[in-house]
């Protein structure tokens, strides 16, 4: 699987809700909406928030943090919908049980393949530019910035559910849509080795080997 420095940089971000990292993106463009809903910039604040707090705790060691990012994760971002676009190519063809293993494996392969990252972005400040209303979701366009780097502009994707709670549905950094990037990555591997050895790829891999050969 091929790796690029904005998509790590981006996922790192995101997966600690104060990053990157999906942009993962919204697969075709929804109409454009009348007002952006600033409660969708509350949210992406308050999980920086969070998120640079538990990075900056000396009292908290790496197990600790993985299992606060893990429940991050799990709350604050629309994974089975993410997933889903991931595999929309090829899932037609796989079987219900196939599925069931994906979904199982996916929060777990995120937090893997990010978790190490991390720290590299506990003096990381992340500021909101503005909002961009599309059709049922509010872009939060943020600029991450870190002393002695180079800024990096996100989108968050954020959708309100039915039952008003707020979800990151999808991430652009730097211009790259990481839907469609780790979406292609999928569509390669799955191609070369079979949907059940991503899998298996996606459930054995650890933080430090994480990149999907192809």
């Amino acid at each position: 699987m091929r790796s690029s420095k904005p998509f790590a940089i981006a996922a790192a971000l995101a997966l600690t809700m104060v990053l990157p990292a999906a942009a993962l993106a919204q697969v075709g463009a929804a109409p454009a909406a009348t007002v952006a809903d600033p409660q969708a910039q509350a949210f992406i604040e308050t999980l920086s928030a969070q998120a640079f707090t538990i990075l900056r705790d000396p009292s908290v060691d790496r197990q600790e943090a993985r299992s606060r990012f893990r429940a991050m994760l799990k709350q604050n971002v629309a994974l089975v919908e993410i997933g889903n676009r991931l595999i929309r190519r090829q899932r037609a063809q796989i079987t219900p049980a196939q599925y069931q293993a994906y979904v199982a494996a996916l929060p777990e392969f995120v937090l893997n393949a990010y978790a190490e990252r991390l720290y590299n972005y506990a003096d990381a400040k992340v500021t909101t530019q503005r909002l961009i209303a599309r059709g049922p979701f509010t872009d939060v366009v943020t600029r991450v910035t870190k002393p002695g780097g180079q800024a990096l502009d996100a989108i968050w994707q954020v959708r309100k559910t039915p039952e008003g709670k707020y979800l990151i549905n999808g991430l652009t950094v730097g211009g790259i849509n990481l839907s469609l990037t780790q979406e292609a990555d999928f569509a390669a591997y799955i191609q070369k080795n079979g949907f059940d050895a991503l899998v298996e790829f996606m459930k054995s891999a650890n933080a430090r080997s994480v990149k999907i050969p192809v």
